[in-house]
């Protein structure tokens, strides 16, 4: 069985398309995870570790009244940072992460509670704002077990949406090949 890593590289080749991402929490984990895998390069553009509130405001262009009122931890935060860092390092598909993994609470929010986020090529009428899609986690362990979970929920998310828009590409192909529209 291959990793959550494996297959994103893999689809992303298959498509031609790229990917950029946003870590707050996991620290450049997600990033490590992704250049482990042979033949990254060909969809890696890269990485922002904006850990730091106002890196995620100054380099991933979340919004600042945003980041002021609600503090890092946040849906509308994560969604912002996988749109920004999409944008900001010229990529098909962005991701993100920005959580508390402890030992102490942050911005209000307990150890534990994590937002993943995905910004892509969605169509029209993907029903979310950006056109981005955000994950709301709760996660149980210590710092680095929720770091870990932080990482694979990530690529998880990011594996739905390029699995589903795969699938469809190729119920397409196969109609157009069967005379079909």
């Amino acid at each position: 069985m291959n990793s959550p890593a494996t297959d994103v590289v893999r689809l992303l080749t298959v498509k031609e398309e790229t990917l950029a991402v946003a870590e707050s929490l996991t620290g450049g984990l997600v990033a490590a995870e992704i250049t482990t895998i042979p033949g990254a390069s060909k969809v890696f553009r890269g990485s922002v570790t904006a850990y730091a509130t106002d890196l995620k405001h100054a380099l991933l262009a979340v919004d600042a009244d945003l980041l002021a009122a609600r503090g890092a931890v946040d849906a509308q935060v994560a969604a912002q940072m996988a749109a920004g860092v999409r944008k900001a390092l010229g990529a098909d598909w962005g991701i993100a992460t920005t959580g508390v993994a402890g030992p102490d609470p942050q911005d209000g929010q307990p150890v534990g509670t994590v937002f993943v986020a995905v910004d892509g090529p969605f169509g029209a009428g993907s029903g979310s704002a950006g056109g981005g899609k955000v994950e709301a986690l709760r996660l149980n362990g210590d710092r680095a077990e929720i770091r870990r979970e932080s990482v694979r929920s990530v690529l998880a998310l990011l594996l739905t949406e390029l699995v589903g828009e795969h699938t469809g590409n190729e119920r397409a192909q196969d109609t157009e090949q069967n005379g079909g529209f």
